[in-house]
């Protein structure tokens, strides 16, 4: 039990390089483009998957916001796959860190706040001073509603962090006290043994789930500005 517990989220590394960007492109291997005239099982239920998925998100965009379509269903993807590739044992998951998931985060929350500003100027500066206010609460409600905007992509990359980063460090801790009870108290042990394969369950819809959350949010920002 001499290992450190957050050795898994290190970067791993090749060489003395980091190949981070490897793992994080592995996850397209996944989804072939299909080239077939007659797809088969695997590739017809992705596609299924995929239009069912967007058309669950797009039903309330309109025409502006339906563009970012693409990008949406791509990003779910991507989050889901590498969510569950992060579980197989010895691999790393880029989502444990806080910089990668900013890095997604920012930049779909930046581009759908001033898509907003362009096309909807009026509304999106309504949104800093509800209306009826009294005079005297106007300048807090202001910094309130500013800092409420500005919190939102850091709150779309500490959920995805901590929901992924908190069920690896439990079923590190829950994999580590079974092989010690192994040779102390087997019928302990085969309890603990049951927990952590419950918990492994639980974390595979737990990574599917954050994924959808993650895209859902961008797709509420994207439709609060369009």
């Amino acid at each position: 039990m001499n290992e450190n517990l957050f050795a898994s989220f290190i970067t791993p590394t090749m060489m003395g390089l980091p190949i981070v960007i490897l793992i994080v492109l592995f996850p397209n291997i996944l989804f072939p483009s299909p080239n077939r005239l007659i797809n088969n099982r695997f590739v017809s239920l992705q596609q299924w998957l995929i239009q069912l998925i967007l058309k669950q998100m797009m039903m309330m965009h309109n025409l502006k916001g339906r563009t970012w379509s693409l990008m949406l269903i791509s990003l779910i993807l991507f989050i889901g796959s590498t969510n569950l590739l992060g579980l197989l044992p010895h691999s790393f998951t880029p989502t444990t860190q806080l910089s990668m998931n900013l890095g997604m985060a920012i930049p779909l929350w930046a581009g759908a706040v001033i898509t907003g500003f362009r096309h909807k100027t009026k509304a999106s500066l309504a949104h800093f001073l509800p209306q009826g206010t009294p005079v005297p609460l106007i300048p807090m409600l202001i910094i309130i509603e500013t800092i409420s905007l500005f919190i939102q992509p850091m709150a779309l990359a500490v959920r995805l962090t901590a929901n992924i980063t908190a069920g690896h460090l439990l079923m590190h801790l829950i994999g580590g006290a079974t092989l010690v009870l192994t040779s102390i108290s087997p019928p302990t042990a085969m309890i603990t043994f049951i927990i952590l394969i419950l918990l492994t369950m639980l974390e595979f819809a737990v990574a599917l789930i954050q994924a959808y959350v993650f895209t859902l949010l961008v797709s509420l920002y994207l439709h609060d500005n369009t």
